[in-house]
Order: C-alpha cells, then sequence, then structure tokens
C-alpha cells in the first residue's frame, strides 16, 4: 500500500492534537506542545522536564480520531528531530479497559531531521491481560510520548504517514 499521510500539521491543528502530562494521575512532570510555523511549514513540537517523581513519568500530545486506517496498513512513520533522547508512540483501540492502556514503540529523535518506520509489529502492550495485537483499523488515538526516565523533553515532528 502506498503511504498515507495522516497529519503534516497543516490546518487547524490545535483542534486535532491535545497536550496531557502525568499531573493528571498526580505526577510531577511538566512541559508542553506547540505547533511552529504554518501550512507545509507546520511542525509539532513536545517540550517540557519528564519526572518519575510521585509516581509520574510522561508528557505526551495526542490525536483522537474517528477516521479509520485501513486494515492493510503495516505501521505508521514519523519524520521527526529532536535532542537525542528515546520518545515513543502509543497507540489506542476501542475497548482497552484502563485509560493507560496503550500500544508503544519506541524511537530515538536524533539532532536531524530523519524519517522514523514503526511496524505494527514492533508495537508491544502496556499492561499484561491486554490483547497483544491489534487491527490498524481499529486505532482511534495516536499519541508522541516522552516517558518512563527524568529527562528533558524536546521532539519535533512535521509529519506522520501510515504504510
Amino acid at each position: 500500500m502506498a503511504d498515507t499521510v495522516f497529519d503534516d500539521f497543516s490546518g487547524d491543528v490545535g483542534a486535532r492534537w491535545d497536550y496531557v502530562a502525568d499531573g493528571v494521575m498526580g505526577g510531577v512532570s511538566q512541559g508542553g506542545a506547540e505547533i511552529r510555523g504554518a501550512g507545509s511549514g507546520a511542525v509539532l513540537r513536545l517540550q517540557g522536564a519528564v519526572s518519575t517523581d510521585n509516581n509520574g513519568g510522561f508528557i505526551q500530545v495526542r490525536q483522537r480520531f474517528s477516521e479509520a486506517w485501513p486494515q492493510t496498513a503495516e505501521g505508521v512513520s514519523l519524520r521527526v528531530k529532536g535532542n537525542g533522547e528515546t520518545y515513543y508512540v502509543f497507540l489506542k483501540t476501542p475497548g482497552l479497559s484502563r485509560v493507560w492502556h496503550s500500544y508503544r514503540a519506541p524511537f530515538t529523535a536524533s539532532e536531524q531531521w530523519q524519517t522514523v518506520r514503526l511496524p505494527f509489529a514492533d508495537f508491544s502492550a502496556s499492561h499484561d491481560g491486554m490483547p497483544q495485537s491489534f487491527a490498524p483499523s481499529k486505532v482511534n488515538s495516536i499519541a508522541i510520548v516522552a516517558y518512563g526516565a527524568d529527562y528533558q523533553a524536546d521532539v519535533s515532528v512535521d509529519r506522520i504517514e501510515v504504510y
């Protein structure tokens, strides 16, 4: 299948993407997400301090959506740059029993723009008791996440595609 642009961050991006931190669960991580530039030059940037204190450990920017990805899709690709740290893509499907459950795949965001391809087969269930795989057509949320360690997060994404 040909790559399908999921988001190039043009248009009314603020209406599509939401910033969330672990404070919703008592954590102390802090940060923010913003769109820099406009049109074909728009970039989504997630920055902040991730802290594992007080059972915390994440900041994220996410999009919930209802348009189904093709059942034949094999993965997602992102054009990213960052500060050399490890970040994650979290995917969600309907019927996960807890709000913190997701399917997760890591990537490293180098200081130069690069395309990262994440096959769905490389995504892992976040918790025991979840189904170990998912149908691409059932994905209804995607998040770019700084997670799981104490560090300064700084990652930019200018394109997400489903392949």
